[in-house]
């Protein structure tokens, strides 16, 4: 019963609503149900299967710099210590670096040092010997090395000594231990595969290929065999590829206790030593190399029977190399190191609906020499590190792809997919239509004022797009079509921008390194005075300036012709966790530092010094990170305020310092305002980690000093217990995308399977009802009322049934629907039903409240209610509405409807029309009434067929009375001899027998013979 149903009803024009179906009943009695609404509309239905409704956002991203021990030394191989949060390097010149990765809680200024702290040490070799290969060996907490001569070391991290394990022939590739740390893989130059225990028993060696030659009999002038070793998660077995660079190989599974080959793949080109097992253990992802064919190389999925399940293209020329293919730890990601023809780019995708989304794209130079490792318990944490020692951490977060005002933005490499979700729920990889832009976008952000919407993209290259798009009203015209962007000319570039935001629409701001900053042409003076040189801030936000040389024409997309400058600048005291825009201050934006400090930025005033957060916004700021931060307008105690939300990491969503869950998984706002240029917020949504959808007050929020109430509820509730206070979601892992505001009341959420579901919980419902009652939309209550099955009577209790009757005239002519009026009438009912039904969502106002209580406590007033609005229903029809046969149908169910009902004036109306009918008048207003018959029995079906007869004898027309007799389905040998002894009669004593009897109950049995015999007795 918390969510309401949209299935429409269905009535004929010419007759009240039908007798209750049994989906109709069903949907009434099993309130307890949480069902999910299907409602087909302009452009699909309310639901889709499949789709990722989100972005990857880069949310930090730290650059510190490890100091090499020699000049022209550079980075080899890596390994990374999980339990401690290390990691450890190898370079060229044989030097050991153990550094500590910062982690997500350290406060901002342990960010702020450039130089890794680290520990060197020199690993001894023979001459012209250098290391490979490197892996962490947990349980010795020892590093295992393998040198280019085949040399195997152990380096004892904590005690610094290095131990000589043995020598292999062919020189050492690759070493890789199981997951569960039990068992090392070790493959050679040769071709061979060694696995063993950390006591260095050897369980078996075997070739790479089993149909190969042996090591000793392979041709070595052909140079060695390249091979990768990936574990699948549970360590049950592993997999190999291998062979001579640019030769065919075959992917080979093999079984980790017997050392048996599981499944091998056919002879394919595959690319390099890119495999990877899933953590999760379903696929196997290599690349293929179609240099051969012209094409780009394929990312290709195997199964564990060593099939292929799938694959996709990079969409990239062919003549680049995927060097390196590595998922996160949850399966989630997949990220590619590609090397193009001028820089090597790391590309990341995610997978939904069978379709692979590139989601970020990170390009560094060749000098650089980029290689990147997945941190190994975080999912969303990618760590990078080049040739020269630059180690960079990037820590991501999910955002949802829908905007404010319900707009799908999915980001999908070089395209972004718009879906305006008021118009139909698209799932991608469908949309309504999608922008094109020159290379991959990283980032993308949007506004909407004034009727006008702006669009910003930060792609992979530096560059920056700006699109100016008409009112989303406008956008099925663009429907299937492909908008081609170019980028805004600008005299820099932005490297390594993060956290786009709109503070106007004409003005960004972003947050960048120091190293990274733009590398901008000679200013003007007056904005080289806006820009402090002289720092020793390592973060910066900047302020870009747009201005478009090209008029747009009404309804139409601007996208050419922009132009971008820096115009101010200002340093911060660490680095920038989300930036939000302010919505009650124009032109200024909430900045979140590491630690959850907040920072105010204001483009008016001119900042060049770091800013002390807790100057600025001390009761804004949040007690840890919160990676989802959103900042909305909601009012309090009439005055238009700023809400500013953060979610962190471990599920605590934070108001400021107050926390208002510890176990959210997603939240969204709603706003009832209609028709407002700036919408502000109601109603807060949550969802948890049980699975529940609370929907609260704004003013709850406000009122409370403490907690919110909603864990609380998740305690008192079990899962499958229904209650007014929580919708239970129908699927595990189901989170929040958008809501649909105003009067659509709908909240669209994705399950962890991609589908995407649209439900109307009622408390939202009843608010978007509540607001077009307030504001006397009266046919848009109507239609909210009919589509959600909300009782008819809500229309009329809300502020009071004598209120309603002054405003009947304005309901009947805006509602302007006499099937809709009829079904209205049908429906009112002499109590405070709203009250009853639905006081648990909403609040009534005091002054129905009070006028209910008085007519509880007076009988006499409560039965005035239907006939009082059902009489100022049928004044307004005779006044607004024109004559028409609809109209004398719907006046004819508003006298039978009412109580009591007033069937004598009914059946005059019926009278008039037979009396016309009779006389064969056949003019235009004839014409604009119905039959007499079906006046009539339109009468019965409201009615009971023998108060409707005895109304008729109380007209003293007995024709007529026959025509209602015979139309109720009487028998005519009672009630035809009963009529002719009337007929009979002298008109006074007619009426003395017709007054008697209506002062008697008419029974259904006997009644003709006891009044025939009364009459005969009369006439003696």
């Amino acid at each position: 019963g918390l969510l309401s149903c949209s299935c429409p009803r269905t009535t004929s024009p010419s007759r009240p609503r039908s007798p209750p179906s049994f989906a109709d009943a069903l949907c009434r009695d099993r309130r307890s149900l949480v069902l999910t609404v299907l409602v087909r509309r302009r452009r699909g239905r309310l639901k889709g299967k499949g789709g990722d409704m989100k972005n990857l956002k880069l949310v930090t991203r730290i650059v510190q710099e490890l100091q090499l021990h020699l000049d022209g030394e550079t980075l080899v191989v890596s390994a990374i210590d999980a339990e401690r949060h290390r990691a450890f390097f190898v370079s060229s010149a044989n030097f050991l670096y153990s550094v500590n990765l910062l982690a997500s809680t350290q406060q901002p200024l342990q960010w702020s040092k450039t130089t890794l702290d680290s520990d060197v040490e020199e690993v001894l070799l023979e001459p012209g010997d250098f290391i490979v290969a490197m892996d962490y060996l947990m349980e010795k907490e020892s590093l295992l090395l393998g040198s280019a001569d085949g040399c195997l070391l152990l380096y004892n991290v904590e005690e610094r000594t290095t131990e000589v394990v043995g020598r292999l022939e062919g020189g050492v590739k690759t070493i890789a231990s199981s997951p569960d740390g039990a068992l090392l893989s070790v493959t050679t130059g040769l071709g061979q595969l060694l696995v063993m225990t950390h006591d260095w028993e050897v369980l078996f060696e075997t070739s790479i290929d089993p149909q190969s030659a042996s090591a000793c009999e392979i041709n070595t002038s052909d140079g060695q065999i390249q091979s990768c070793v990936s574990w699948r998660g549970d360590g049950k077995h592993f997999a190999t590829l291998g062979g001579f660079d640019g030769s065919p190989k075959k992917l080979t599974i093999w079984e980790r206790e017997s050392g048996k080959v599981h499944s091998s793949s056919d002879t394919r080109n595959f690319m390099g030593q890119s495999l990877d097992w899933m953590p999760s253990g379903a696929k196997v992802v290599t690349a293929h190399d179609r240099k051969t064919e012209g094409k780009c190389p394929l990312i290709v999925f195997y199964e564990k029977n060593g099939l292929e399940r799938s694959h996709f293209s990079i969409e990239e020329p062919a003549e680049v190399v995927i060097q390196a293919l590595k998922w996160n730890c949850n399966s989630e990601l997949l990220a590619a190191l590609v090397s193009c023809g001028q820089y090597d780019v790391i590309k990341i995708w995610s997978c939904s609906n069978n379709h692979w989304y590139l989601k970020q794209e990170l390009r560094y130079t060749k000098n650089e020499g980029v290689k990147f490792s997945w941190d190994p318990t975080k999912p969303l944490h990618l760590i990078c590190w080049t040739l020269g020692g630059e180690v960079i951490a990037h820590r991501f977060a999910w955002t949802t792809a829908v905007s404010e005002t319900s707009v799908a933005l999915v980001i999908d490499g070089p395209r972004i997919l718009i879906t305006p979700l008021h118009l139909g729920l698209m799932p991608p990889p469908m949309s309504l239509f999608f922008l094109a832009f020159p290379c991959a976008v990283n980032e993308v952000c949007f506004v909407s004022k004034n009727s006008k919407n702006h669009l910003t993209a930060y792609l992979s290259n530096g560059s920056l797009c700006v699109v100016e798009l008409p009112a989303t009203d406008t956008w099925e015209k663009f429907e299937g079509n492909g908008i081609t962007v170019d980028p805004c000319h600008c005299d820099f570039s932005l490297n390594n921008s993060m956290h786009l935001t709109w503070i106007d629409t004409r003005t960004l701001i972003g947050i960048c390194r120091f190293s990274d900053y733009c590398s901008s042409t000679p200013m003007r003076s007056s904005e080289a005075g806006n820009l402090e040189e002289k720092h020793d801030s390592l973060f910066f936000v900047n302020e870009i300036k747009l201005v478009c040389s090209e008029d747009c024409l009404p309804g139409s997309v601007s996208s050419s012709g922009w132009q971008a400058r820096v115009s101010k600048r200002m340093p911060l005291e660490g680095p920038v966790i989300g930036v939000s825009r302010n919505p009650a201050k124009g032109g200024s934006a909430f900045i979140q530092l590491s630690g959850g400090k907040i920072v105010e930025y204001c483009s008016e005033l001119r900042m060049t010094a770091p800013i002390q957060s807790g100057e600025l916004c001390p009761d804004y700021d949040f007690p840890t990170s919160c990676p989802s931060m959103t900042a909305v307008p909601c009012h309090e105690n009439g005055v238009v305020r700023t809400l500013l939300l953060g979610l962190d990491d471990s599920s605590k969503l934070h108001l400021g310092k107050r926390l208002l869950s510890n176990n959210c998984s997603s939240f969204t706002f709603y706003s009832s305002s209609y028709g407002a240029t700036e919408q502000v917020v109601t109603h807060l949504l949550v969802t948890t980690k049980q699975d529940l959808l609370f929907i609260v007050d704004v003013n709850e929020i406000f009122l409370k000093n403490g907690q919110v109430t909603i864990d609380s509820h998740v305690n008192n509730h079990p899962r499958a217990k229904p209650s007014k206070e929580h919708i239970t979601v129908w699927e595990k892992g189901a989170k929040l995308v958008g809501v649909l505001h105003g009067d659509e009341a709908a909240v669209i959420i994705q399950t962890t399977r991609g589908n995407l579901e649209c439900m109307y919980p009622r408390k939202l419902v009843l608010v978007a009802i509540v607001q077009a009652l307030v504001q006397r939309r009266f046919k848009d209550a109507m239609d909210m009322v009919r589509r959600h099955r909300i009782d008819f009577n809500m229309l009329v209790d809300y502020c009071g049934w004598k209120a309603f009757i002054k405003s009947a005239a304005d309901f009947v002519n805006e509602v302007n629907n006499l099937s809709h009026i009829t079904e209205f009438v049908c429906s009112i009912k002499n109590e405070n039903v709203s009250g009853k039904l639905y006081e648990a969502y909403i609040s009534f106002p005091e002054q129905c409240s009070s006028s209910m209580d008085s007519e509880n406590l007076h009988g006499a007033l409560s039965e005035n209610k239907v006939t009082s609005v059902l009489m100022a229903i049928r004044k307004a029809l005779e006044e607004q509405i024109e004559e028409s046969s609809s109209r004398e149908l719907c006046i004819l169910t508003t006298l039978a409807r009412s109580e009591p009902p007033l069937l004598e004036e009914a059946l005059n109306r019926i009278k008039v029309i037979r009396e016309l009918e009779l006389h064969g008048v056949d003019d235009g207003r004839r014409k604009l009434y119905p039959s007499a018959e079906e006046s009539l029995k339109h009468l019965l079906w409201l009615t009971e067929p023998e108060a409707v007869f005895n109304a008729a004898l109380g007209l003293y027309d007995l024709n007529l009375a026959a025509i209602v007799a015979l139309n109720s389905q009487k028998d005519p040998k009672e009630f035809l001899p009963f009529l002719k002894g009337l007929e009979c009669l002298p008109p006074a004593i007619m009426s003395y027998l017709v007054t008697q009897i209506k002062d008697i109950k008419f029974l259904r049995h006997g009644a003709t013979i006891f009044l025939k015999r009364n009459a005969l007795e009369k006439l003696q």
